[in-house]
Formats: structure tokens, sequence, C-alpha cells
């Protein structure tokens, strides 16, 4: 009788297996990742856009009217520390004007430098989508694409840079042996965990921003049937209103007594 042919895998083939599972993983935890912050960053940009135009705005109208008021107090008072007061409250009236009215400007036109177009069409030929060889590469590729557009709208060339070297680091793959196999694996895991975590942070950072916080409490508030930022329009409608009436006191003030 034939010798039966027993094949036995190799110490390294079995290990490979594994890490190649464990990168799959770590992918599909990179790709959660990024939609969960995507997602975050999509809400609080509309719940920005919410507060400015229902409270930002008043508060604009708030301290313009307060600058108003400094600035008439320099015709009553005369003094270096009446007009330093002026010039803080212009200040600050012109910071929150911008932060309200800003979002209606007319965004300035990105031109990109040919060096930051050349390195993005290298990157988006070997990590297009339409280039992937089965369903998981090609979820894959969908993810680093949207990572490199963002990163391309921003003028981020250091990040569309590391995804370049990252992928051809990968793509050299072909004819290496086991161990060597296991360590680009090795390294691709690094680097995912690495960009998961980079995402925690930047997560993290907008959730405890100004704006992050306040969507915190208007979500709780909305919890208990109420609008906070209906809440806070409220309040700062009372408060325009008693500025108002200091304005028009200090007027007949200047008017009296004044220069």
């Amino acid at each position: 009788m034939p010798a039966k042919i027993i094949l036995q895998q190799s110490p390294d083939a079995a290990v490979l297996i594994e890490m190649r599972q464990r990168l799959a993983a770590v992918r599909a935890a990179l790709a959660e990742r990024e939609a969960e912050v995507a997602q975050v960053r999509s809400l609080l940009k509309a719940f920005e856009g919410r507060y400015l135009h229902r409270v930002g705005v008043l508060y604009a109208e708030l301290d313009e009217i307060n600058a108003r008021i400094t600035e008439r107090e320099v015709d009553l008072y005369d003094s270096d520390s009446a007009r330093r007061r002026a010039q803080e409250a212009r200040q600050r009236a012109q910071e929150t004007h911008d932060a309200a009215f800003g979002a209606d400007e007319e965004p300035e036109e990105f031109d990109p430098p040919p060096s930051l177009k050349t390195l993005f069409r290298e990157l988006a030929r070997r990590i297009h989508p339409d280039f992937a060889s089965d369903e998981a590469e090609q979820n894959h590729f969908t993810l680093l694409m949207m990572r490199a557009n963002e990163a391309y709208s921003r003028g981020d060339a250091e990040t569309l840079q590391r995804l370049l070297d990252d992928h051809l680091e990968i793509s050299a793959a072909a004819g290496e042996s086991d161990a060597l196999t296991i360590k680009r694996v090795t390294r691709q895991i690094q680097h995912a965990e690495r960009d998961i975590a980079a995402l925690h942070r930047e997560q993290e950072t907008l959730l405890g921003s100004e704006i992050g916080q306040l969507f915190a409490d208007a979500e709780t508030a909305a919890r208990q049937d109420r609008d906070l930022l209906d809440e806070l329009a409220t309040s700062l409608r009372a408060r325009i209103a008693d500025a108002q009436y200091r304005l028009e006191f200090t007027e007949r003030q200047v008017s009296a007594h004044g220069r």
C-alpha cells in the first residue's frame, strides 16, 4: 500500500492564521470606532448650528449692547479704566459676533498644493475600493479612502503619507515567508490599534469640548421634556431687555452730563 502522506502545519502557519483573525477583528473594531466618531462629529456640528441660530445670535446682540454701554461710559467718566473696559467689551462683542455669524460667510476655496494632490492620487490609486480583491478588502479600503478624503480636505499631508506607507508595507508581502508575514501582520495590527486609540482621544476631546458638554446637557434636558436652547434663549432675551434699558439710561446721562 502506498504510504499515507500526512501534511503537518508549521508552527508559523498556525500563528499566522491566528494573527490574521486578530487583524480582521481589530480592523472591524477600527471601522466601528470610525463610524462612532463620524457620528459624534455630525451630531455636534448639527447641534452647534442650532445653538448659534437660536442662542449664539442672542449672545452677540447682548455683547453688542454691552459694548455700546461701555463706549458711552467713556464720554461720562473719561478715564483710562473706562476706555479699557470699552476696548475689552468691544473685542468680546466682535468675538461673539464672529462666532454667531461666521458660519454664514463664504468659506475659502480649498486650493491644495501640487504635492498634496500627487500624494492623494498615488494613495487613491492603491486603496480605492474598486481595486479590492474581495469584500473584506473592499470594506477596509472604503474605510481608508474615507480617512484619506478627510485628511486631503484639511491639507493633512502627514496622514496621507502614513496611509500610503502603511499600504506599501502591506503590499510588499508577495513571496515572503510565514515568519516575515507574521511580523508584517503584527505591524498592521499595531497600526490599527494606534488609529483606534487616536479616534478614542478625538471622541473624548469632542465630547469634552464646550459644545460637547452643552450637547450632553441638552440631551439630558430633552429626556426631562425640556428644551435647553429655548431656556437659554428666553434668559438671554430678558438680559438683552435689561441691557437695552441700561444703554438708554446711559445715553440720557451722557446727554445731560457727558462731554
